[in-house]
């Protein structure tokens, strides 16, 4: 029984790797300056606890025996790195100053707006989602649709607090888990299952 519980706790059904790679990358892109500038201790503690849950995420589904087992490699076929150069290739255009850690922060941005296409489309083409993944890409979405509250808060309290960058790629990952959202409050509403339509 106990080993019974065990494997269960480290299953990773319905979890795409593609997406934790690409977080993984968001991350390391992003907190570069961790090497370079000192905000507070707590910053830098976040910012290490990120960087390193995300990485041995990604260890954990490739590596270790028990979690490799449950991972559907099959129906977790996204090509995600052939949206990573266009995010890359946005950051060199687009930026607030043209420095590596600038470029970087961007990319982080864009690349952070699509990072959850893989996961989408593995619920989509398993169409077996269980709850714990359910909750998991809804509060992927939630955070990310409470930040765009936070922006518009700062934006009538703050004076010049404009940041088009970082709203443009929020909304645009917002609107990816629109249909999501939709057919999640559905099962919610209606007491059933999650699905999404093939």
């Amino acid at each position: 029984m106990r080993g019974m519980h065990y494997s269960f706790m480290l299953s990773v059904v319905g979890v795409s790797l593609k997406t934790q790679e690409l977080y993984a990358l968001v991350f390391a892109s992003r907190y570069l300056d961790i090497f370079t500038s000192y905000v507070s201790f707590y910053n830098t503690v976040m910012k290490l606890i990120f960087l390193g849950s995300s990485f041995s995420i990604v260890w954990y589904m490739r590596h270790h025996k028990l979690v490799r087992r449950s991972y559907d490699k099959d129906h977790d076929t996204f090509r995600h790195f052939f949206i990573v150069l266009p995010c890359l290739i946005l950051a060199l255009l687009i930026h607030e100053k043209f420095t590596f850690i600038e470029v970087m922060w961007a990319f982080s941005l864009y690349l952070e707006a699509v990072a959850i296409l893989p996961q989408l489309v593995l619920l989509q083409r398993t169409r077996n989602i269980d709850n714990l993944t359910g909750q998991y890409v809804f509060l992927l979405g939630a955070y990310r649709a409470l930040y765009i509250l936070n922006w518009v808060y700062r934006y009538f309290t703050e004076p010049h607090y404009v940041h088009w960058i970082t709203w443009i790629s929020g909304l645009i990952q917002t609107l990816l888990y629109a249909d999501f959202f939709y057919y999640y409050f559905q099962s919610w509403k209606n007491n059933v299952k999650l699905e999404l339509p093939a």
